[in-house]
């Protein structure tokens, strides 16, 4: 006789097990979920130390939340720049259609990141603090915000926003008698690219606004390593003041030796001599007096991020490319939990809508860096980030025998502005 007490006893087991094995399945569906995160940096070519900082920096932070966030693994992807445009823009797409990148991080030269910009917007995928400083992004952003917003959030301001610093600088040490130049005459110097460009148009304005006579402005290819032909003409031009910027490791240490072996009569400002860690072992006590901005040192997690990072990768970071980039990995790690917590998913078009949002209007901030007091966003300077003391910041440095020294903003000072010798 059929046992209808049976039957439905193991119908009963049946569906539970179901259940149970479907709740499992679901489980396992949702610990396998994966967030592709596209990181750009130069890992060739001259700014390859860059590369390595930013590598060494977002892995730190990301393996301190186990490349996890909620259900989600997080998988980066390093996309090599070359420094070039072409190949970081052919590198780009090719991780976007093959590899199915969900957002963009990070690049550091201001020429790929506007050549990122319309791939990204095209495809429809956000890209998180590009380093980028150049005024062409934002001219973009003018032109066409609605196409152009998924470059979400510059990792560094318009360069005339910082230089402003090193011109207070000058002129400070000027009126305080620590300086008396020869003459008010200036030259610009840098990478024949958007980012020199920018940030010789920038510091030339404002050295003009304070009554220096712009003599000069050179710009050279990104390979370039000689420069005595055009620091001679500098010499022969009786320049008091050199401020410029150069993009590769070796180019700005040849720079500043080279004018240190012809021993140039002109205080030297060259901003982003400290961006990577080896600069002084490049340079050696030629870089003495010279002028730079770079984040410090100044926290007591800043310093331990550096020991850390030395333990780890064998050599010494830079405030710059290594802290800054571990303070922007942290702020996407915040971004990226708050879009799951209000949304309940991750992928390319929730992560635009709520960084476009909460992002741009500064609802959503990071003020547990170690090297900014808080990288917050507006919208009456977005993409760019607020400027301030409180906010972005890059003080004004002097280095002496592989040492740097706040001289600028006063109330951060160490000391004050030294001049060399030989022009006193």
């Amino acid at each position: 006789m059929f046992n209808k007490k049976l039957l439905l006893t193991g119908t009963i087991f049946i569906l539970i097990s179901l259940i149970f094995a479907g709740l499992l399945s679901c489980e396992v569906m949702a610990a396998d979920q994966k967030l592709t995160i596209g990181a750009v940096a130069p890992l060739t070519g001259p700014s390859a130390r860059v590369g390595e900082e930013f590598q060494g920096a977002v892995e730190m932070a990301l393996t301190e939340i186990d490349y996890q966030i909620g259900d989600y693994e997080i998988d980066v992807i390093w996309i090599d720049s070359e420094s070039e445009t072409a190949a970081a823009a052919s590198a780009y797409e090719m991780t976007i259609m093959r590899d199915g990148m969900d957002v963009g991080f990070l690049s550091w030269h201001s020429w790929v990141g506007v050549g990122l910009m319309d791939i990204g917007a095209t495809h429809q995928i956000p890209h998180l603090f590009g380093y980028g400083s150049t005024v062409v992004i934002n001219e973009n952003y003018e032109e066409d915000p609605d196409f152009y917003s998924y470059w979400l959030g510059k990792g560094w301001p318009m360069p005339g926003d910082l230089t402003a610093g090193y011109v207070e600088a000058i002129e400070g040490a000027i009126e305080d008698g620590i300086w008396e130049p020869k003459n008010r005459r200036a030259a610009i110097y840098g990478d024949d690219t958007d980012w020199g460009r920018d940030f010789g148009a920038g510091i030339a304005a404002q050295l003009e606004e304070a009554g220096w006579e712009i003599v000069a402005e050179e710009f050279f290819g990104t390979e370039e390593t000689d420069f005595y032909p055009l620091l001679d003409r500098f010499s022969r031009d009786e320049v008091s003041l050199l401020a410029g910027t150069v993009g590769s490791v070796d180019g700005f240490s040849a720079f500043i030796s080279q004018a240190d072996e012809i021993d140039l009569e002109s205080m030297i400002i060259a901003d982003g001599l400290g961006w990577t860690g080896e600069w002084y072992e490049m340079t050696g006590d030629a870089s003495n007096y010279v002028l730079d901005q770079i984040p410090q040192w100044a926290t007591e997690e800043a310093i331990a991020f550096r020991e850390e990072f030395i333990d780890n990768f064998g050599f010494t970071p830079s405030p710059t490319a290594a802290a800054l980039t571990y303070d922007y990995t942290n702020f996407l790690i915040k971004i990226l939990n708050a879009t799951l917590e209000e949304y309940g998913e991750l992928n390319s078009e929730v992560i635009y809508e709520f960084a476009y949002d909460k992002l741009r209007s500064g609802e959503i901030t990071y003020k547990d860096g170690i090297v900014m007091e808080e990288l917050r966003y507006a919208e009456d300077v977005w993409p760019d980030p607020v400027v301030g003391q409180d906010a972005y910041m890059f003080p004004v440095i002097q280095y002496f025998e592989g040492e740097d020294f706040v001289v600028w903003p006063d109330d951060w000072a160490e000391k004050e502005i030294e001049i060399p010798e030989r022009l006193r």
